[in-house]
């Protein structure tokens, strides 16, 4: 049952009534310098009742835009709940942020160690405590993430679309790209699915930096999405809505050889089939690889290292049917959100 059907809504030791906005702290396991660590929290509570929704960043822990989003978010002076929860999440992956790393200490992947145990590993015990304290008292998620390091992914809403709520909210968090992605097998949208949680996965950018279209355009789509679930007052838009397409087929064009890198293509370019993606060099200039595309997309995703070994992953691309349509809303979005210096809060208000 999620904390919009319930008057009091407890996460660890803290108890939070209707009406109320407090920061609190979940303890994890301490540092071997006998250091705490916890994962902070913030919750805003509406004194009308309405849905639990959680908005969570850093399961990887050098994914840092979903931080800022986040941190943006809370910040907003216009910002203001109608009805229901809001819990905010900024760094789950403690521990990974502290070293920059994408992983916990034990060197696993805490999206693949749902639903965990309070027994089991540091990342099976982190996850259980996600999921026990956070995300099975709501009744819906947004989950931050970007590319891996030296990769980097276009604004992308991935979700299980067959569920028509979910889509939804999908169509209403305003990127052009959805991907209809199943659930793997130890992430927290499987195990939030087993607690009738919906949940996104928003995907924008790479890791250990800031993007500022990415970072913008997932601000852009948590306030719409909250909207579109009666939890914020929808706002007025001066931009031109983006109407987003579904591809439920991806790719990722690999190396053909070994060398140096010239990209032709960039992220949200659409290509054609045989269109050449980049030129694979040798450094002393003896030959000369061109990468091509396989299939028509959009490119939703790219390594940025110009140095590459054959068989790594290179382009990222979406399939379409009505890819001209997709091109013409990428280009919109872009124009939309191009970063100006201290517009963060009067874009959104």
């Amino acid at each position: 049952m999620s904390a919009g059907a319930k008057q009091l809504l407890t996460i660890g030791d803290t108890s939070i009534k209707p009406g109320i906005r407090v920061k609190l702290q979940l303890p994890v396991a301490s540092l071997y310098t006998d250091t705490e660590v916890s994962i902070p929290v913030e919750v805003i509570r509406a004194k009308k009742p309405g849905p639990t929704v959680f908005i969570s960043a850093a399961i990887h822990g050098d994914e840092l835009n979903g931080i800022e989003i986040i941190r943006r978010l809370l910040t907003m002076k216009s910002f203001r709940l109608l009805s229901g929860t809001l819990i905010a999440v900024p760094i789950v992956n403690v521990y990974g942020m502290l070293n920059q790393s994408r992983y916990m200490p034990d060197r696993r992947d805490l999206n693949r160690c749902f639903p965990g145990s309070p027994k089991g590993s540091l990342a099976g015990r982190v996850a259980h405590l996600f999921l026990e304290e956070i995300v099975s008292k709501c009744d819906y998620g947004i989950d931050l993430h970007t590319g891996a390091i030296h990769r980097s992914n276009f604004p992308q809403v991935r979700a299980n679309l067959k569920d028509e709520e979910t889509e939804a909210m999908a169509r209403a968090f305003g990127v052009p790209v959805l991907l209809n992605s199943s659930l793997r097998d130890g992430s927290l949208r499987e195990a939030a699915s087993e607690h009738g949680v919906k949940v996104l996965l928003y995907e924008a950018g790479q890791a250990l930096r800031f993007d500022e279209l990415s970072i913008r355009a997932g601000l852009k789509g948590v306030l719409n999405v909250l909207a579109h679930l009666g939890v914020i007052r929808k706002r007025r838009s001066k931009s031109a809505p983006v109407d987003p397409f579904i591809a439920n087929h991806s790719s990722w064009v690999r190396a053909s050889a070994s060398g140096t890198v010239r990209d032709l293509k960039r992220l949200g370019d659409y290509v054609k089939a045989g269109e050449v993606l980049a030129e694979i060099c040798s450094p002393v200039g003896s030959f000369v690889e061109k990468l091509k595309a396989p299939k028509s997309g959009v490119i939703i995703g790219r390594q940025n290292i110009p140095l590459v070994q054959e068989g790594d992953a290179m382009y990222h691309i979406a399939n379409f049917e009505e890819h001209g349509e997709v091109a013409d809303n990428i280009e919109l979005l872009q124009e939309s959100l191009v970063p100006e210096p201290d517009r963060a809060e009067t874009i959104y208000s």
